[in-house]
C-alpha cells in the first residue's frame, strides 16, 4: 500500500510540472494579439491544461483513498494494543491484589521467614513497575491512535473536497468545448467577423460602463467608514494560491487609455487560468450570488459570489466559470467558493481582457445588490452595486507581496 502511495505521488509530481508548463503556455498566449487564431489556441491550450487538472485531481483522489485505507489498518493495530496492554495491566493489577492481601504476620506464619518475604515484597515491586510500563505503554498508543484518528477525518475531507473540484473540472471542461463552438460559429471562422464582433463588444463594454458609473453616483447611501478595520496588510487573506496580480485598484494604465468611464478600476485583477480554485479571503456569510451571462451581450461581472464579514468589509469574487458556494453559506479563510473562468467578450464570463479573476473590496453597508434597470444589454441583470464610496483598496487589506 505504501509502494502505491509513492507511486501516486510521483505521478501528482509529473502532472504538477506539466500544468505549469501549460499556464506559461497560457500566459504566452494571453500577451499575443487578440485574433481569432490567439483566441481558439487559447481554448485549446485551456482545454488540454483542464484535461491535466482532472487527472491530477483524480491521482490525489486515489492517493487519498489509499492514505485513509492506510490509516485504517494503523488504527486498528493501536486499538489492538490497547486491548491487549489494558489486558496486560489487569492482570497485573490482579495479582498485585492477590499478593497485597496478607499481613506481615500470615506471611511469616505462610513462609516461615523473612527471606521469603522479601521475595514477596520484590514481586510486588515488579508487578508495580510492569504496571508504570503498562500504563505509559498505553498513553502513547492511545495518543498515537488520536492523533492517527484525526489524521483520516482530515484525509476524508480533503477527499470530498477534491470530489466537489473532480466535479466542477469536468463541467469547466465541458463549457469550455461550448465556448470553442461557440466562437467558430459565431464568427463563421473569419477574422474579420471576429474583430467586428469584438468591436461591439468594446462598445457595449464602453456604454454599460458609464451609465454604470452614473448610476453609482447619485447613491447617497450613509456609510460610516470608522466601523470598518483601519486599512493594514493581513486582514484579508490571498482568494488564490499563486497570486500574479495583473491590474491594481484605481488609477492604472489601462484605466487611463479610456476604460471604467474615467473613474479607475473598482478593484484588482489576478492571473488565474479556467478552473483555478478561488477561495475567501476571510471567514464570513455569502450573502449574494449572480451570473449577468444570463443576460445576452451584458459584458460585465459573469458568475460571482458576495461575502459579508463581520467586521463590515465585504468582498466579490467575479469571472468565475463555476460557484461553488448558496446564499447564507458560512465559509471559512481559505474555504473554495468556486473556480475561475473568465475569458473575452461573448465567449467568456462576463466582459475580460483574458481570464482572471476580478476580486473587489467594499464597506458593506454602500452595498445594494439588486436587478440593474439599464438602456444597455445588461437591463434586468442581477449584480452588485455600490455607492462609489463604498469601494475600498483590497491592496490596503491583503498581505503584503
Amino acid at each position: 500500500m505504501q509502494n502505491q502511495i509513492n507511486q501516486r505521488s510521483n505521478q501528482i509530481s509529473e502532472i504538477e510540472k506539466e500544468i505549469e508548463k501549460s499556464r506559461q503556455q497560457l500566459n504566452e498566449v494571453g500577451r499575443e494579439v487578440n485574433t481569432l487564431q490567439s483566441a481558439v489556441k487559447s481554448i485549446e491550450l485551456t482545454q488540454k491544461k483542464l484535461g491535466q487538472d482532472i487527472s491530477l485531481t483524480e491521482n490525489k483522489i486515489s492517493n487519498t483513498s489509499l492514505n485513509i485505507e492506510k490509516l485504517v489498518l494503523e488504527i486498528g493495530e493501536s486499538e489492538q494494543k490497547i486491548t491487549k496492554n489494558s489486558q496486560s495491566l489487569s492482570e497485573t493489577l490482579r495479582l498485585i491484589d492477590e499478593n497485597s492481601e496478607s499481613s506481615l504476620v500470615e506471611s511469616l506464619l505462610k513462609y516461615g521467614d523473612f527471606s521469603s518475604i522479601w521475595e514477596e515484597v520484590e514481586t510486588l515491586q515488579r508487578f508495580q513497575v510492569e504496571v508504570r510500563q503498562n500504563l505509559n505503554n498505553l498513553k502513547i498508543i492511545k495518543e498515537t491512535l488520536e492523533n492517527k484518528k484525526k489524521e483520516a477525518e482530515e484525509n476524508k475531507n480533503q477527499l470530498e473536497i477534491l470530489r466537489l473540484d473532480l466535479r466542477d473540472q469536468h463541467n469547466v471542461a465541458e463549457l469550455n468545448k461550448q465556448r470553442q463552438t461557440a466562437l467558430l460559429q459565431e464568427t463563421k471562422n473569419q477574422e474579420a467577423e471576429y474583430q467586428k464582433i469584438l468591436a461591439r463588444n468594446l462598445t457595449r463594454k464602453a456604454e454599460f460602463e458609464k451609465e454604470l458609473f452614473e448610476f453609482e453616483s447619485q447613491l447617497r447611501l450613509v456609510i460610516d467608514p470608522s466601523q470598518i478595520p483601519p486599512a493594514r496588510p493581513g486582514i484579508l487573506s490571498w482568494p488564490l494560491d499563486n497570486v500574479f496580480i495583473t491590474q491594481y485598484f484605481g488609477d492604472t494604465e489601462f484605466a487611463r487609455s479610456g476604460a471604467y468611464s474615467g473613474r479607475g478600476h473598482n478593484g484588482i485583477d489576478f492571473r488565474a487560468s479556467m478552473g483555478t480554485r478561488v477561495k475567501a479571503a476571510l471567514s464570513g456569510v455569502v450573502s449574494h450570488i449572480g451570473n449577468t451571462d444570463e443576460i445576452k451581450g451584458c459584458y460585465s461581472f459573469g458568475k460571482w459570489v458576495l461575502i459579508k464579514h463581520n467586521n463590515g468589509l465585504s468582498t466579490l469574487y467575479s469571472h468565475l466559470s463555476s460557484i461553488r458556494v448558496q446564499p447564507g453559506q458560512n465559509v471559512q479563510t481559505g474555504e473554495a467558493v468556486g473556480l475561475s473562468g473568465g475569458l473575452p467578450g461573448t465567449f467568456g464570463a462576463g466582459y475580460s481582457t483574458g481570464p482572471h479573476l476580478h476580486f473587489g473590496l467594499y464597506i458593506t453597508e454602500g452595498l445594494r445588490p439588486q436587478i440593474y434597470k439599464s438602456k444597455t444589454p445588461c437591463n434586468g441583470a442581477y449584480m452588485p452595486l455600490a455607492d462609489l464610496k463604498a469601494y475600498l483598496n483590497p491592496m490596503s487589506y491583503l498581505p503584503t507581496l
